[in-house]
């Protein structure tokens, strides 16, 4: 929930998240995995007031503007565990607090589109122009997704994800640039240590992504599998790929290329939201 769903925090944004619950980390070289970072802060604030205060900052409705639906979908998937203690964690329009039940209280599974279900969508004539973007730019991406399913077909898995990552950040960059406002005002923006919003030859692929999700342009699933994909890219370095283990297969890259016809259909539907 902390790292993934809520929404997507890289190293830095970890540090400065626990930092805000009371710790006082630096994010630099030797950062753990994401994972072992938060893990081993739950471990510490676990059975204290501060793991109440990071299940609120967790949820707190002023980062869900434009998605409260979405909120409220992982509120409920987060009291399938704590009603085994008896708790439930409730929000009330812009507060988050906790009951406390009577009895284990186990809601219905929230149904969510697994990873077959986003592969066999059907997307039919995805062509770049419909982003309206400048012509050049529009030739050069077209261009790109062309070489990505010649990739795909002749079983280059490693090309696919590589070039998929960099297509689906030049798509993001084509729109920022002509929408700076509502990429500049979104809450999700990347900002430097002044809390100002960087230019966005600064932004990194996870901030486009986030704020893409936040302006409407994108939908739940395909912003998730847009991070799995972002993370695949960062494998573009031989000893990252040599110290995970990585092996690109088949099936990495039909997700990364799923996703971007995903982006472009999505966002050429919903274009009229940074028009309105």
């Amino acid at each position: 929930m902390i790292n993934e769903k809520s929404e997507y925090r890289s190293g830095p944004k970890l540090v400065q998240f626990f930092n805000e619950l009371g710790f006082n980390d630096s994010y630099g070289q030797g950062f753990p995995s994401r994972w072992y970072f938060t893990d081993e802060k739950l471990a510490k604030i676990n059975g204290t007031p501060t793991l109440d205060q990071c299940i609120k900052s967790t949820f707190a409705p002023v980062n869900f503007v434009s998605r409260i639906q979405e909120l409220d979908i992982l509120i409920k998937e987060f009291n399938q565990y704590l009603a085994f203690d008896k708790w439930k964690a409730v929000r009330k329009e812009a507060d988050i607090f906790f009951q406390k039940l009577e009895k284990v209280e186990i809601e219905p599974e929230v149904p969510q589109e697994s990873e077959n279900d986003f592969l066999n969508r059907e997307f039919s004539n995805v062509d770049v122009k419909v982003l309206t973007l400048d012509s050049a730019i529009s030739t050069v991406l077209q261009y790109r997704i062309k070489e990505i399913e010649k990739c795909f077909n002749s079983g280059s898995p490693l090309a696919v994800i590589l070039l998929a990552g960099s297509t689906l950040e030049g798509i993001f960059l084509g729109l920022a640039i002509q929408h700076p406002k509502q990429f500049n005002s979104a809450k999700s923006s990347p900002k430097d240590n002044n809390s100002k919003v960087r230019p966005f030859h600064e932004w990194n692929l996870s901030g486009f992504i986030d704020v893409g999700k936040e302006l409407g342009l994108i939908q739940h699933d395909t912003h998730k599998f847009s991070h799995s994909l972002r993370d695949f890219r960062n494998y573009i370095h031989p000893f990252e790929q040599m110290s995970s283990g990585f092996s690109p297969r088949e099936h990495t890259a039909k997700i990364c290329l799923q996703v971007l016809r995903a982006v472009i259909h999505e966002i050429g539907d919903n274009l009229a939201k940074l028009r309105a």
